[in-house]
Protein backbone atom coordinates (compact mmCIF):
# COMPACT_ATOMS: atom_id res chain seq x y z
CA UNK A 1 0.00 0.00 0.00
CA UNK A 2 1.68 3.20 -1.15
CA UNK A 3 1.17 6.19 1.11
CA UNK A 4 2.51 9.59 0.13
CA UNK A 5 1.93 11.57 3.31
CA UNK A 6 2.46 15.29 3.72
CA UNK A 7 3.72 15.91 7.24
CA UNK A 8 1.74 19.15 7.44
CA UNK A 9 -1.52 18.41 5.66
CA UNK A 10 -2.06 14.71 6.35
CA UNK A 11 -3.24 14.32 2.78
CA UNK A 12 -2.28 10.99 1.18
CA UNK A 13 -2.33 9.62 -2.32
CA UNK A 14 -4.98 7.09 -1.32
CA UNK A 15 -8.41 7.63 -2.85
CA UNK A 16 -11.88 6.27 -2.15
CA UNK A 17 -13.42 8.01 -5.15
CA UNK A 18 -14.55 4.56 -6.34
CA UNK A 19 -16.69 4.02 -3.22
CA UNK A 20 -20.36 4.38 -4.17
CA UNK A 21 -21.41 4.87 -0.53
CA UNK A 22 -19.29 8.03 -0.45
CA UNK A 23 -20.01 9.59 -3.82
CA UNK A 24 -23.70 8.78 -4.26
CA UNK A 25 -26.97 9.15 -2.40
CA UNK A 26 -27.86 10.92 0.83
CA UNK A 27 -24.33 11.03 2.23
CA UNK A 28 -22.97 12.82 -0.84
CA UNK A 29 -25.78 15.39 -0.56
CA UNK A 30 -25.01 15.98 3.11
CA UNK A 31 -21.27 16.40 2.56
CA UNK A 32 -21.98 18.93 -0.20
CA UNK A 33 -24.18 20.98 2.15
CA UNK A 34 -21.58 20.97 4.92
CA UNK A 35 -18.49 21.54 2.74
CA UNK A 36 -18.96 25.06 1.43
CA UNK A 37 -18.44 28.71 2.38
CA UNK A 38 -15.30 28.09 4.43
CA UNK A 39 -16.43 24.92 6.22
CA UNK A 40 -15.38 21.34 5.56
CA UNK A 41 -16.90 17.96 6.35
CA UNK A 42 -15.35 14.50 6.08
CA UNK A 43 -16.34 10.93 6.81
CA UNK A 44 -14.22 9.65 9.68
CA UNK A 45 -13.45 6.37 11.41
CA UNK A 46 -14.90 2.96 10.72
CA UNK A 47 -16.33 3.47 7.24
CA UNK A 48 -12.95 4.67 5.95
CA UNK A 49 -11.07 1.87 7.71
CA UNK A 50 -13.45 -0.84 6.50
CA UNK A 51 -13.43 0.33 2.89
CA UNK A 52 -9.63 0.34 2.83
CA UNK A 53 -9.72 -3.20 4.24
CA UNK A 54 -12.27 -4.24 1.57
CA UNK A 55 -15.03 -4.73 4.14
CA UNK A 56 -18.60 -3.33 4.17
CA UNK A 57 -18.43 0.30 5.34
CA UNK A 58 -21.01 0.02 8.10
CA UNK A 59 -22.13 3.24 9.80
CA UNK A 60 -20.84 6.50 8.38
CA UNK A 61 -19.84 9.16 10.91
CA UNK A 62 -19.09 12.68 9.80
CA UNK A 63 -16.80 15.31 11.32
CA UNK A 64 -16.97 18.96 10.39
CA UNK A 65 -15.40 22.32 11.10
CA UNK A 66 -18.87 23.85 11.40
CA UNK A 67 -20.36 24.41 14.85
CA UNK A 68 -23.47 22.43 15.85
CA UNK A 69 -25.58 25.53 15.37
CA UNK A 70 -24.21 26.06 11.86
CA UNK A 71 -24.73 22.38 11.03
CA UNK A 72 -28.34 22.65 12.15
CA UNK A 73 -28.92 25.82 10.15
CA UNK A 74 -27.45 24.36 6.98
CA UNK A 75 -29.20 21.01 7.01
CA UNK A 76 -32.58 22.52 7.85
CA UNK A 77 -32.17 24.99 5.00
CA UNK A 78 -31.50 22.01 2.73
CA UNK A 79 -34.72 20.35 3.87
CA UNK A 80 -33.09 17.72 6.09
CA UNK A 81 -34.04 16.95 9.68
CA UNK A 82 -31.62 17.90 12.49
CA UNK A 83 -31.84 16.15 15.87
CA UNK A 84 -29.62 17.50 18.72
CA UNK A 85 -28.69 14.06 20.05
CA UNK A 86 -25.42 15.17 21.69
CA UNK A 87 -25.31 18.88 21.21
CA UNK A 88 -23.12 19.49 24.29
CA UNK A 89 -20.47 17.27 22.71
CA UNK A 90 -20.96 18.78 19.28
CA UNK A 91 -23.07 16.02 17.76
CA UNK A 92 -26.15 16.53 15.61
CA UNK A 93 -27.96 13.59 14.01
CA UNK A 94 -29.05 14.48 10.49
CA UNK A 95 -31.85 12.43 8.95
CA UNK A 96 -32.12 12.30 5.16
CA UNK A 97 -34.76 10.13 3.53
CA UNK A 98 -35.02 8.13 6.76
CA UNK A 99 -31.25 7.51 6.99
CA UNK A 100 -29.49 8.96 10.09
CA UNK A 101 -25.98 10.42 10.01
CA UNK A 102 -24.07 11.56 13.08
CA UNK A 103 -22.32 14.87 12.43
CA UNK A 104 -19.82 16.01 15.06
CA UNK A 105 -17.87 19.25 15.20
CA UNK A 106 -14.09 18.89 15.46
CA UNK A 107 -13.00 18.84 19.10
CA UNK A 108 -9.94 19.32 21.25
CA UNK A 109 -9.70 17.83 24.75
CA UNK A 110 -9.10 20.49 27.37
CA UNK A 111 -9.24 18.04 30.28
CA UNK A 112 -9.99 14.31 30.43
CA UNK A 113 -11.19 12.27 33.40
CA UNK A 114 -12.16 8.70 32.64
CA UNK A 115 -14.73 8.44 29.91
CA UNK A 116 -15.74 12.07 30.23
CA UNK A 117 -13.79 15.05 28.98
CA UNK A 118 -14.04 18.81 28.85
CA UNK A 119 -13.74 19.74 25.20
CA UNK A 120 -13.81 22.80 23.05
CA UNK A 121 -14.78 22.93 19.42
CA UNK A 122 -11.98 23.44 16.94
CA UNK A 123 -10.98 23.48 13.29
CA UNK A 124 -7.81 21.38 13.45
CA UNK A 125 -8.22 18.01 11.74
CA UNK A 126 -4.91 16.74 13.09
CA UNK A 127 -5.80 17.59 16.70
CA UNK A 128 -9.17 15.90 16.28
CA UNK A 129 -7.53 12.75 14.88
CA UNK A 130 -5.05 12.60 17.75
CA UNK A 131 -7.81 12.42 20.38
CA UNK A 132 -9.20 9.16 18.95
CA UNK A 133 -8.31 5.65 20.15
CA UNK A 134 -6.52 3.65 17.42
CA UNK A 135 -4.61 4.80 14.38
CA UNK A 136 -6.80 2.85 11.97
CA UNK A 137 -9.87 4.62 13.39
CA UNK A 138 -8.48 8.13 12.89
CA UNK A 139 -8.53 8.24 9.08
CA UNK A 140 -10.82 10.69 7.31
CA UNK A 141 -11.97 11.11 3.73
CA UNK A 142 -13.40 14.08 1.85
CA UNK A 143 -16.29 13.97 -0.57
CA UNK A 144 -13.91 13.62 -3.53
CA UNK A 145 -12.38 10.49 -2.01
CA UNK A 146 -9.12 11.95 -0.71
CA UNK A 147 -7.91 10.10 2.39
CA UNK A 148 -6.20 11.96 5.25
CA UNK A 149 -3.94 10.23 7.74
CA UNK A 150 -2.30 12.15 10.60
CA UNK A 151 -1.24 9.26 12.85
CA UNK A 152 0.02 6.40 10.69
CA UNK A 153 -3.27 4.58 10.30
CA UNK A 154 -2.69 3.52 6.70
CA UNK A 155 0.54 1.73 7.55
CA UNK A 156 -1.17 -0.03 10.45
CA UNK A 157 -4.05 -1.12 8.21
CA UNK A 158 -1.55 -2.57 5.75
CA UNK A 159 0.20 -4.42 8.60
CA UNK A 160 -3.14 -5.42 10.19
CA UNK A 161 -1.85 -3.87 13.41
CA UNK A 162 -4.12 -2.33 16.06
CA UNK A 163 -2.13 0.47 17.67
CA UNK A 164 -3.10 3.19 20.10
CA UNK A 165 -2.56 6.80 19.04
CA UNK A 166 0.27 8.36 21.00
CA UNK A 167 0.83 7.10 24.54
CA UNK A 168 -1.29 3.94 25.05
CA UNK A 169 -1.50 4.49 28.83
CA UNK A 170 -2.89 7.98 28.29
CA UNK A 171 -5.45 6.76 25.75
CA UNK A 172 -6.58 4.04 28.16
CA UNK A 173 -6.85 6.40 31.13
CA UNK A 174 -9.24 8.54 29.06
CA UNK A 175 -11.63 5.58 28.85
CA UNK A 176 -10.84 2.15 30.27
CA UNK A 177 -13.25 0.55 27.82
CA UNK A 178 -10.42 0.99 25.33
CA UNK A 179 -8.74 -2.01 26.94
CA UNK A 180 -11.58 -4.24 25.74
CA UNK A 181 -11.71 -2.42 22.43
CA UNK A 182 -8.00 -3.11 21.91
CA UNK A 183 -8.62 -6.86 22.05
CA UNK A 184 -11.87 -6.62 20.10
CA UNK A 185 -10.35 -4.59 17.26
CA UNK A 186 -7.38 -6.94 17.08
CA UNK A 187 -9.81 -9.87 16.86
CA UNK A 188 -11.73 -8.16 14.06
CA UNK A 189 -8.96 -6.43 12.08
CA UNK A 190 -5.56 -7.48 13.38
CA UNK A 191 -3.17 -10.26 12.45
CA UNK A 192 -0.26 -11.81 14.28
CA UNK A 193 0.83 -10.75 17.75
CA UNK A 194 -0.85 -7.94 19.66
CA UNK A 195 0.96 -4.61 19.61
CA UNK A 196 3.43 -4.93 22.54
CA UNK A 197 3.11 -1.35 23.78
CA UNK A 198 -0.67 -1.54 23.68
CA UNK A 199 -0.75 -4.91 25.43
CA UNK A 200 1.58 -3.70 28.19
CA UNK A 201 -0.61 -0.64 28.78
CA UNK A 202 -3.74 -2.81 28.93
CA UNK A 203 -2.13 -5.05 31.55
CA UNK A 204 -0.99 -2.07 33.60
CA UNK A 205 -4.42 -0.43 33.47
CA UNK A 206 -6.67 -3.49 33.73
CA UNK A 207 -7.93 -2.58 37.20
CA UNK A 208 -9.65 0.40 35.58
CA UNK A 209 -12.10 -1.93 33.84
CA UNK A 210 -13.81 -2.37 37.21
CA UNK A 211 -14.87 1.28 36.99
CA UNK A 212 -16.88 0.70 33.82
CA UNK A 213 -20.61 0.17 33.79
CA UNK A 214 -21.65 -3.44 33.28
CA UNK A 215 -23.75 -2.44 30.29
CA UNK A 216 -20.72 -0.99 28.46
CA UNK A 217 -18.62 -4.05 29.25
CA UNK A 218 -21.41 -6.31 28.00
CA UNK A 219 -21.78 -4.48 24.69
CA UNK A 220 -18.05 -4.58 24.00
CA UNK A 221 -17.62 -8.19 25.07
CA UNK A 222 -20.51 -9.48 22.94
CA UNK A 223 -19.02 -7.72 19.90
CA UNK A 224 -15.67 -9.34 20.63
CA UNK A 225 -17.21 -12.81 20.88
CA UNK A 226 -18.33 -12.80 17.23
CA UNK A 227 -15.14 -11.35 15.73
CA UNK A 228 -13.26 -13.61 13.34
CA UNK A 229 -10.14 -13.79 15.50
CA UNK A 230 -11.92 -13.92 18.84
CA UNK A 231 -10.36 -17.15 20.16
CA UNK A 232 -6.72 -15.93 20.06
CA UNK A 233 -7.76 -12.57 21.50
CA UNK A 234 -9.64 -14.27 24.34
CA UNK A 235 -6.62 -16.47 24.99
CA UNK A 236 -4.46 -13.37 25.34
CA UNK A 237 -7.01 -11.78 27.67
CA UNK A 238 -7.06 -14.93 29.76
CA UNK A 239 -3.28 -15.09 29.98
CA UNK A 240 -3.07 -11.58 31.44
CA UNK A 241 -5.85 -12.23 33.95
CA UNK A 242 -8.42 -9.96 32.35
CA UNK A 243 -11.00 -12.47 31.16
CA UNK A 244 -11.60 -14.21 34.49
CA UNK A 245 -12.21 -10.87 36.18
CA UNK A 246 -14.73 -9.92 33.49
CA UNK A 247 -16.66 -13.18 33.58
CA UNK A 248 -16.22 -14.19 37.20
CA UNK A 249 -15.53 -17.75 36.07
CA UNK A 250 -12.94 -19.82 34.23
CA UNK A 251 -13.18 -19.35 30.43
CA UNK A 252 -13.51 -22.46 28.24
CA UNK A 253 -11.80 -21.14 25.14
CA UNK A 254 -11.52 -24.51 23.35
CA UNK A 255 -15.30 -24.99 23.61
CA UNK A 256 -15.78 -21.42 22.39
CA UNK A 257 -13.62 -22.05 19.34
CA UNK A 258 -15.39 -25.34 18.52
CA UNK A 259 -18.89 -23.86 18.62
CA UNK A 260 -17.75 -21.24 16.12
CA UNK A 261 -16.45 -23.96 13.81
CA UNK A 262 -19.76 -25.79 14.08
CA UNK A 263 -21.75 -22.65 13.24
CA UNK A 264 -19.59 -22.15 10.17
CA UNK A 265 -20.10 -25.77 9.08
CA UNK A 266 -23.87 -25.34 9.43
CA UNK A 267 -23.90 -22.00 7.62
CA UNK A 268 -25.11 -20.17 10.73
CA UNK A 269 -24.02 -16.61 11.54
CA UNK A 270 -21.93 -16.25 14.71
CA UNK A 271 -24.22 -15.73 17.70
CA UNK A 272 -22.80 -13.73 20.64
CA UNK A 273 -25.06 -15.24 23.32
CA UNK A 274 -24.39 -18.78 22.14
CA UNK A 275 -20.66 -18.00 22.11
CA UNK A 276 -20.88 -16.63 25.64
CA UNK A 277 -22.55 -19.85 26.75
CA UNK A 278 -19.83 -21.99 25.21
CA UNK A 279 -17.18 -19.79 26.81
CA UNK A 280 -18.46 -19.73 30.36
CA UNK A 281 -21.54 -21.88 31.01
CA UNK A 282 -21.42 -25.28 32.72
CA UNK A 283 -24.37 -25.23 35.13
CA UNK A 284 -27.48 -23.07 35.50
CA UNK A 285 -25.85 -21.03 38.25
CA UNK A 286 -23.32 -19.81 35.68
CA UNK A 287 -26.16 -18.28 33.69
CA UNK A 288 -27.34 -16.44 36.79
CA UNK A 289 -23.84 -15.11 37.42
CA UNK A 290 -23.40 -13.80 33.88
CA UNK A 291 -26.89 -12.32 33.88
CA UNK A 292 -26.03 -10.16 36.86
CA UNK A 293 -22.40 -9.51 36.02
CA UNK A 294 -23.01 -8.35 32.46
CA UNK A 295 -26.52 -6.92 32.86
CA UNK A 296 -27.85 -9.22 30.18
CA UNK A 297 -31.41 -8.94 28.91
CA UNK A 298 -33.91 -11.41 30.32
CA UNK A 299 -34.15 -13.22 26.98
CA UNK A 300 -30.37 -13.59 26.85
CA UNK A 301 -30.34 -14.97 30.39
CA UNK A 302 -33.07 -17.47 29.46
CA UNK A 303 -31.02 -18.71 26.53
CA UNK A 304 -27.95 -19.22 28.70
CA UNK A 305 -29.96 -20.99 31.40
CA UNK A 306 -31.49 -23.28 28.78
CA UNK A 307 -28.05 -24.11 27.37
CA UNK A 308 -26.86 -25.08 30.85
CA UNK A 309 -29.83 -27.38 31.52
CA UNK A 310 -28.86 -31.01 30.85
CA UNK A 311 -26.60 -30.28 27.89
CA UNK A 312 -24.30 -33.08 29.02
CA UNK A 313 -27.01 -35.71 28.41
CA UNK A 314 -27.68 -34.67 24.83
CA UNK A 315 -26.33 -36.61 21.86
CA UNK A 316 -27.46 -38.09 18.53
CA UNK A 317 -28.17 -41.31 20.44
CA UNK A 318 -31.24 -39.54 21.82
CA UNK A 319 -33.31 -40.87 18.94
CA UNK A 320 -35.78 -39.12 16.66
CA UNK A 321 -38.83 -39.27 18.93
CA UNK A 322 -37.00 -37.91 21.97
CA UNK A 323 -35.32 -35.22 19.84
CA UNK A 324 -38.70 -34.05 18.54
CA UNK A 325 -40.08 -33.98 22.07
CA UNK A 326 -37.15 -31.85 23.22
CA UNK A 327 -37.54 -29.50 20.26
CA UNK A 328 -41.24 -29.13 21.08
CA UNK A 329 -40.50 -28.26 24.71
CA UNK A 330 -37.58 -25.91 24.07
CA UNK A 331 -38.48 -24.23 20.80
CA UNK A 332 -36.08 -23.97 17.83
CA UNK A 333 -33.66 -21.38 19.24
CA UNK A 334 -33.11 -22.98 22.64
CA UNK A 335 -32.97 -26.44 21.05
CA UNK A 336 -30.27 -25.38 18.61
CA UNK A 337 -28.29 -23.59 21.36
CA UNK A 338 -28.24 -26.67 23.57
CA UNK A 339 -27.42 -29.10 20.77
CA UNK A 340 -24.53 -26.97 19.53
CA UNK A 341 -23.12 -26.65 23.05
CA UNK A 342 -23.32 -30.42 23.59
CA UNK A 343 -21.78 -31.00 20.16
CA UNK A 344 -18.88 -28.64 20.89
CA UNK A 345 -18.15 -30.39 24.18
CA UNK A 346 -18.54 -33.90 22.82
CA UNK A 347 -15.34 -33.58 20.83
CA UNK A 348 -17.06 -34.54 17.58
CA UNK A 349 -15.87 -32.89 14.39
CA UNK A 350 -17.75 -29.98 12.85
CA UNK A 351 -18.73 -32.15 9.87
CA UNK A 352 -20.10 -35.03 11.97
CA UNK A 353 -23.23 -36.25 10.13
CA UNK A 354 -25.16 -37.53 13.17
CA UNK A 355 -24.69 -34.29 15.12
CA UNK A 356 -25.56 -32.27 12.04
CA UNK A 357 -28.84 -34.18 11.62
CA UNK A 358 -29.74 -33.48 15.24
CA UNK A 359 -28.83 -29.79 15.05
CA UNK A 360 -30.80 -29.23 11.85
CA UNK A 361 -33.98 -30.94 13.06
CA UNK A 362 -35.77 -27.54 13.39
CA UNK A 363 -35.23 -27.02 9.66
CA UNK A 364 -36.89 -30.32 8.77
CA UNK A 365 -39.70 -30.54 11.31
CA UNK A 366 -42.02 -28.00 12.88
CA UNK A 367 -43.90 -29.06 15.97
CA UNK A 368 -47.69 -28.75 15.69
CA UNK A 369 -49.66 -26.85 18.31
CA UNK A 370 -51.11 -28.87 21.15
CA UNK A 371 -54.72 -29.43 20.00
CA UNK A 372 -56.38 -29.45 23.44
CA UNK A 373 -57.16 -26.35 25.50
CA UNK A 374 -58.50 -25.72 28.99
CA UNK A 375 -61.96 -25.06 27.53
CA UNK A 376 -62.04 -28.56 26.06
CA UNK A 377 -61.69 -30.10 29.52
CA UNK A 378 -64.08 -27.66 31.17
CA UNK A 379 -66.72 -28.67 28.61
CA UNK A 380 -66.11 -32.25 29.70
CA UNK A 381 -66.86 -31.36 33.33
CA UNK A 382 -63.40 -30.58 34.73
CA UNK A 383 -63.65 -27.52 37.01
CA UNK A 384 -61.05 -24.77 37.19
CA UNK A 385 -58.31 -25.49 39.67
CA UNK A 386 -55.50 -28.02 40.20
CA UNK A 387 -57.42 -30.84 38.50
CA UNK A 388 -57.72 -28.81 35.30
CA UNK A 389 -54.02 -28.05 35.24
CA UNK A 390 -53.15 -31.68 35.90
CA UNK A 391 -55.45 -32.84 33.10
CA UNK A 392 -53.79 -30.46 30.64
CA UNK A 393 -50.29 -31.55 31.66
CA UNK A 394 -51.14 -35.25 31.45
CA UNK A 395 -52.84 -34.85 28.09
CA UNK A 396 -49.91 -32.95 26.63
CA UNK A 397 -47.42 -35.56 27.80
CA UNK A 398 -49.58 -38.34 26.32
CA UNK A 399 -49.89 -36.42 23.05
CA UNK A 400 -46.09 -36.04 22.84
CA UNK A 401 -45.71 -39.77 23.56
CA UNK A 402 -48.17 -40.43 20.73
CA UNK A 403 -45.73 -38.65 18.38
CA UNK A 404 -47.81 -35.47 18.19
CA UNK A 405 -50.73 -37.26 16.59
CA UNK A 406 -53.48 -35.08 15.16
CA UNK A 407 -55.81 -38.05 14.69
CA UNK A 408 -59.25 -37.21 16.15
CA UNK A 409 -59.78 -40.58 17.83
CA UNK A 410 -56.31 -40.49 19.40
CA UNK A 411 -56.83 -36.99 20.74
CA UNK A 412 -60.24 -37.94 22.17
CA UNK A 413 -58.73 -40.97 23.91
CA UNK A 414 -55.91 -38.82 25.33
CA UNK A 415 -58.44 -36.31 26.68
CA UNK A 416 -60.60 -39.01 28.25
CA UNK A 417 -57.63 -40.66 29.95
CA UNK A 418 -56.39 -37.33 31.26
CA UNK A 419 -59.82 -36.51 32.70
CA UNK A 420 -59.98 -39.89 34.39
CA UNK A 421 -56.61 -39.33 35.96
CA UNK A 422 -57.52 -35.81 37.11
CA UNK A 423 -60.74 -37.01 38.78
CA UNK A 424 -58.86 -39.54 40.86
CA UNK A 425 -56.58 -36.84 42.35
Amino acid sequence: MSTALSRDSGRTDRSLAHADWLTQGSLARLLAVLSSDGEEARVVGGAVRNTLMKLPPGDTDIATTATPQEVTRRVQAAGFKAVPTGIEHGTVTVVIDGAPFEVTTLRVDVETFGRKANVRFGRDWKADAERRDFTMNALSVTADGTVYDYVGGLADIEARRVRFIGDPAKRIAEDYLRILRFFRFHAAYGQGALDPAGLHACIAGRAGVEQLSRERVQMELLKLLIAQGAAPALTAMSEVGLLVSLLGGVPLIADFARIGEIETALGLPPDPVRHLGALNIIVVEDAERLWQRLRLANAEHERLASMAEKWHGLSPALGDAAARALLYRLGPEHFRDRVLLAWARAGAKADDRAWRDLATLPERWTAPSFPLKAADFMQRGVAKGPALGEALRAAEEAWIAANFSMDTETIERIASNAIGGAKTM
